[in-house]
């Protein structure tokens, strides 16, 4: 099986048409995806528990007489959890653990506290800070299960102080994944409801008898899930809208290739839609990654799903030096970005625009998919140029605070009567002008 990935020399006179084709992708909507969701929403909004139950029995083949039917005990998860073979639940402990204990340091870093001054007025200014109530977290069912995504969704949403977590997860014919199961245990989860697909959403964002509205709904789906997401937002929070994974390989040459072939084979591997770049100045390391990678795909399950994935959207990319592959990686503002040199910390320095960094060539994307600490929910499709991981601070609020003096009314009523009166709206001006003439 040999793959032909493309290859592109940024000196070249084509290379930005070159790269803009890799980096493009068609992502339209379903117009018949969200038609049916738009449906389903609306129902669920109208009928509640009786809408959850005719979906789930059609999409999960679930007869059930009530959505409580639906909802796991804690016994049943505590029983998950301790059915795990023994080295399984140590790294699913192992992991949580330092997924909490990485969330708890950012929570103290990352301004999550309330805060006021007083001015010599004694005008009092400041920001109270609070956790959102309730957030609902939709996990994967089915073929796919990803305990891992659980950790990454409902621990930074716990370390925050939200009061409670409510998952779904589809289990399409009854068949549950006792592994995500001890994740929600570990991560401390109120609720769990074996519901999925776009009547799960509707049921978040709407409530139902049985299944409270949230406030904001985390957690990645296919692409019933992403239309109801897109649809629901306004009406409660979304984390985001996520597109394929993607991985770009920053190296200077001195890794040991086969790292850079399988950590870029590790992204393949997600769906065809997965794109994997790698950007570096040596030539011949070039050649010696694209024969690793043809020497390791065969060896790979899914090496049908690799290979598409790395013909139609992967690259292997010869840049003048490591500067201009910066450069270029801030261009491309990549989910996963991999710093594989013997100066990675050097390199990082020049990257703006990334989900997530790793640096050095001990670092596989992989870890940080499922261990590190940090949250693996990042953003996609270059939007890591606006937007950030999931973190503490998605799930917290800040509400401004303001105590006006008596005295500082004056000053500060001054400035507003001013402005108000120049956009005309003579009943803002009067309202400070009341403070400005109170004897008091």
């Amino acid at each position: 099986m040999m793959i032909k990935i493309r290859k592109l020399d940024s000196s070249s006179s084509g290379f930005q048409l070159a790269l803009a084709d890799v980096l493009a992708l068609q992502e339209n909507e379903d117009e018949a995806i969200k038609h049916s969701v738009s449906q389903i929403l609306a129902d669920v909004k109208w009928r509640g528990d009786a809408a959850v139950l005719e979906y789930t029995k059609r999409f999960d083949r679930l007869d059930v007489s009530s959505v409580t039917s639906l909802e796991v005990s804690s016994t049943r998860l505590q029983v998950a959890l301790d059915s795990l073979e023994p080295k399984r639940r140590a790294a699913l402990e192992a992991a949580a653990s330092r997924v909490r204990g990485y969330h708890e340091k950012q929570k103290i870093e990352c301004g999550s506290c309330s805060w006021q001054y007083t001015e010599a007025d004694g005008t009092v200014l400041g920001q109270k800070v609070t956790p959102l109530d309730r957030v609902g977290i939709y996990v994967p069912g089915g073929k796919a299960a990803y305990p891992s995504s659980v950790l990454m969704n409902a621990i930074p949403a716990r370390v925050a102080g939200v009061r409670e977590i409510v998952m779904v997860v589809p289990t399409p014919d009854g068949v549950v994944n006792h592994l995500v199961l001890a994740a929600a245990l570990l991560s401390g989860v109120d609720r769990v409801l074996t519901i999925g697909g776009a009547q799960a959403i509707g049921a978040l964002a709407y409530g139902t008898d049985t299944i409270p509205a949230v406030d904001k709904i985390c957690g990645p789906g296919n692409a019933y899930v992403a239309a109801a997401k897109r649809q629901v937002f306004g009406v409660v929070g979304i984390d985001m809208i996520a597109g394929p994974s993607e991985i770009l390989v920053l190296c200077d040459g001195t890794t040991d290739p086969c790292w850079v072939a399988i950590d870029m084979l590790s992204q393949a591997e997600h769906d065809e839609l997965a794109q994997s770049i790698l950007l570096c100045p040596d030539a011949i390391f070039i050649q010696r990654v694209e024969a690793a990678i043809n020497q390791l795909i065969i060896t790979m399950t899914r090496r049908d799903v690799i290979q598409r994935s790395l013909q139609d959207r992967g690259a292997l990319i010869k840049v003048r030096d490591m500067n201009e592959a910066c450069v270029i990686a801030n261009d491309i503002a990549p989910e996963h970005l991999e710093v594989s040199a013997v100066e990675p910390y050097k390199w990082a320095q020049h990257i703006r625009h990334a989900g997530a960094i790793f640096l050095g060539r001990y670092t596989s994307e992989s870890l940080g998919d499922y261990c590190a600490g940090p949250s693996h929910v990042l953003p996609t499709s270059r939007t890591a140029r606006f937007s950030s991981s999931l973190g503490v601070y998605d799930f917290l609020k800040r509400s401004s605070v303001i105590e006006v003096s008596a005295k500082g009314a004056q000053t500060l009523g001054k400035i507003a009567t001013e402005l108000a009166y120049g956009e005309g709206l003579q009943a803002h001006a009067r309202s400070a002008e009341y403070r400005m003439n109170a004897s008091g």
